[in-house]
């Protein structure tokens, strides 16, 4: 059992050596990484002079024995081309850019070995690598990418074709001579594909062309597209917008024929329209029997008919040439003995007039209507006319009752308002007797025109209310007026 355990702890043992190993070679790596700084891309223009920058931030416990400058072609092996000892002058081996690289500043140091390069090419484009031989960590280093840039040409140009049903090249797009490679995108309504390829230009520069396909259709005739390039020497895209040029027979149209050619009827015209790319060269009127009518005049894209008769009862053709082809159309005129009744006007629009116009008067009328209520309800109470008195069965010496009697109400008497200035109507007692009747105590009644609801005509066997006057108070009593015949009744005035 122990003899076990310990053989664990032995694998366990060698197992963690070997983890700490892995990890302080991380470790020196990473640390090495940090300690050589480079510029991880720098870019720059055919004709320039670029400067690569090095340097070795922490140089404690290490020594500093050798710096050398590696060039790395994008296609191709490394290249020694800058090396320099402290204990010697620097070295330029042979390689492409020997003459034209140099350590700066000069002389260099350990501590900060740049270089320069004059009049940059675009073949110097690669790897440059910044390595240090050290001790005792050997050789550390750093990597700049160099970027040569080279602005394109860039052009577009539109395709002229013929309508048709198969895809045809419609646009053409070039940017020519960059680097790195454009981007070409095209903008239209127009349907379509494009296609883009890269070909390598001058000095290890790239072209990149691009073309639009689509089926063209007459209708696609002026419409427009658009290339867009983008570079990145460029602060902006470039557009180069366009217009599609697409060629088509004639399409032609007959107009001005009406359905309604009677005889006797003078100078109708029918006028030929026609549309093409390349525009229309000649226009031809003829009769499919053969003949043109005597009465019939042409002048370019127009037949003129002086005076229609039996003869133009025939079918008239136009037909327009271009140099893609020829396009037609014809017209079948029928000659009528009479002539159509001509159309009035639309009775539609009519009673949708009328129709409007009525609801505006009636909007109108309801307005004035509401504002008058509204004002009568603003001014006082409604005037109406009371009742027409009724008759009673008392005799006909019997005197009307001249005192009003009070109106019950709950509210104080300060809030009762009593006019006596208004007049009250005046009625014709004769409507309702003729003038040969005598009043008699058989047939004469009383009226009571200020009785309450419900007690309009107090018979001789009913007792009145006790707030009404009768005959027989003895105090206060004012004897109303006669009324004759032929009279108007006028009801008293109230008193408070």
């Amino acid at each position: 059992m122990a003899r076990h355990d310990a053989r664990n702890w032995h694998d366990c043992s060698k197992m963690t050596g070997l983890l700490c190993l892995v990890a302080s070679i991380l470790l020196q790596h990473g640390a090495s990484g940090q300690r050589v700084k480079v510029e991880p891309e720098v870019s720059s223009y055919p004709g320039q002079t670029v400067t690569l920058r090095c340097a070795f931030t922490d140089p404690t416990g290490i020594q500093l024995t050798m710096v050398t400058w590696i060039y790395e072609p994008k296609d191709g092996d490394r290249i020694n081309i800058a090396v320099f000892h402290p204990n010697f002058d620097p070295n330029y081996p042979e390689s492409p850019l020997k003459g034209r690289v140099s350590f700066s500043p000069s002389p260099p140091s350990l501590s900060s070995p740049s270089i320069q390069i004059s009049d940059v090419r675009m073949t110097d484009e690669g790897r440059y690598i910044c390595e240090y031989a050290t001790y005792p960590s050997g050789n550390e280093q750093g990597i700049t990418f160099l970027v040569m840039l080279a602005k394109p040409q860039n052009s577009a140009s539109i395709v002229t074709v013929v309508a048709g049903a198969k895809q045809v090249v419609v646009a053409k797009c070039e940017s020519a001579n960059g680097r790195p490679a454009a981007q070409i995108n095209w903008v239209t309504t127009a349907n379509g594909n494009a296609t883009t390829k890269s070909e390598p230009g001058a000095d290890n520069t790239v072209t990149v062309s691009s073309e639009y396909r689509m089926i063209a259709t007459p209708v696609h005739n002026g419409k427009d597209i658009s290339c867009v390039v983008t570079h990145r020497t460029q602060t902006k895209a470039e557009s180069f917008p366009l217009k599609l040029a697409v060629q088509y027979a004639p399409q032609v149209e007959i107009v001005g024929y009406d359905n309604n050619w009677y005889l006797g009827r003078t100078n109708v015209l029918l006028t030929c329209h026609a549309k093409g790319n390349p525009v229309p060269v000649s226009v031809l009127w003829k009769t499919m029997s053969g003949e043109m009518p005597d009465t019939v005049q042409v002048n370019g894209n127009e037949l003129k008919v002086l005076k229609v008769d039996e003869a133009v009862n025939t079918t008239f053709v136009c037909e327009v040439k271009n140099r893609i082809g020829t396009g037609r159309d014809q017209v079948t005129a029928v000659v009528r003995d009479t002539r159509l009744p001509e159309k009035g006007a639309a009775t539609g629009s009519i009673i949708g007039a009328l129709i409007g116009v009525i609801l505006l008067l009636a909007i109108i009328g309801t307005a004035i209507a509401m504002y008058r209520k509204h004002r009568d309800n603003k001014d006082g109470p409604p005037k109406y006319k009371p009742p027409p008195p009724k008759k009673t069965n008392s005799s006909a010496n019997r005197q009307l009752n001249t005192t009003p009697a009070p109106v019950a109400d709950d509210r104080p008497l300060r809030d009762q308002y009593y006019s006596t200035q208004s007049a009250e109507p005046v009625t014709d007692l004769d409507a309702y007797h003729d003038e040969d009747d005598v009043f008699s105590a058989d047939n004469r009644e009383h009226y009571y025109s200020a009785a309450p609801s419900g007690w309009d005509d107090p018979r001789n066997n009913e007792v009145p209310p006790p707030y009404m006057r009768t005959d027989s108070d003895p105090q206060d009593y004012q004897q109303g007026p006669n009324v004759n015949r032929g009279d108007s009744f006028v009801s008293p005035a109230m008193f408070v």
